[in-house]
């Protein structure tokens, strides 16, 4: 722990989630104006103008305002469809890899495959041909696609573990495939998940900014970054800010979690640690 805190992109990547985080957690009590107003008058205000800021988009909408409540948009997609992939995925890689060359494992690494062959946005236009678009559809296309990110990763580092003696020990006391696998095989790999954890949240925000950005995410009247791009396109000639502070806030966001998850993989990896690599 002393280690991951002494970790310079660790640290970097935690301050800039972390403003990101607390701004989405105050919009939750307070922003400094309301987000679904409509105010005519103070439309397209530039960045420090008086009252304002981050400026006003071509509604008169805060900016800021807006940045803070689609912090909480983004985050708390990103968040659960990461919650969907680790739910479904760990398992499912536990089972294959403790079934190694079985039609179980032959079944689930197949259906991985037939998913990653569809990208999360075209998952998530079939789904909001069926059901419509709001962000829990996002949520749904983008937990999908994370299955078999963790399946994969889960399944991969389990297989090596199965060839451990300490396996083989409590093979020969009696314990069966589902046993070994909570409770030897998956506290060794937690380490793994928690980084492409952190590197998948950081994807998350991306794809629900893309997929926002496109009308398949949150919908009005809820502020989605992704949205904000969108609607500021043909305003960037003569209002640049509109796009410029919640493109800001999707790159550092992600900047900051990708840090993280470096940060991370730097502390767990003994292959890194030790210089090796």
């Amino acid at each position: 722990m002393n280690a991951l805190f002494t970790n310079r992109n660790f640290l970097i990547g935690m301050a800039l989630t972390a403003v990101f985080v607390i701004g989405a957690l105050v919009s939750f009590i307070w922003t400094p104006y309301d987000v679904t107003g409509v105010d005519i008058a103070n439309k397209l205000q530039k960045p420090l103008t008086t009252g304002y800021l981050l400026g006003t988009d071509h509604f008169g909408r805060d900016i800021l305002s807006m940045i803070m409540v689609g912090a909480r948009t983004s985050i708390a997609v990103a968040f659960v469809a990461v919650g969907i992939g680790i739910l479904a995925g760990v398992p499912l890689g536990l089972a294959a890899a403790a079934n190694k060359g079985s039609l179980w494992d032959e079944v689930i690494m197949r259906s991985n495959d037939l998913v990653f062959a569809f990208p999360s946005l075209v998952i998530a236009i079939l789904i909001t041909a069926i059901f419509g678009p709001s962000a829990i559809n996002a949520i749904i296309a983008i937990g999908i696609f994370n299955i078999p990110v963790f399946a994969r990763l889960t399944r991969g580092a389990a297989l090596s573990l199965w060839q451990r003696d300490y396996i083989l020990s409590a093979r020969v006391a009696g314990k069966g495939p589902a046993r070994i696998s909570f409770e030897h095989i998956l506290p060794n790999v937690t380490n793994l998940l928690i980084v492409q954890g952190t590197i998948q949240f950081s994807l998350g925000i991306l794809a629900e900014a893309g997929l926002s950005y496109v009308g398949l995410g949150a919908q009005p009247p809820i502020p989605s970054w992704g949205r904000m791009l969108a609607e500021s396109q043909t305003m960037i000639s003569f209002a640049p800010h509109m796009a410029l502070f919640p493109g800001l806030a999707i790159v550092f966001t992600v900047l900051g979690l990708n840090l993280m998850g470096d940060g991370l993989r730097d502390v767990f990896d003994p292959r890194i640690r030790r210089g090796t690599r």
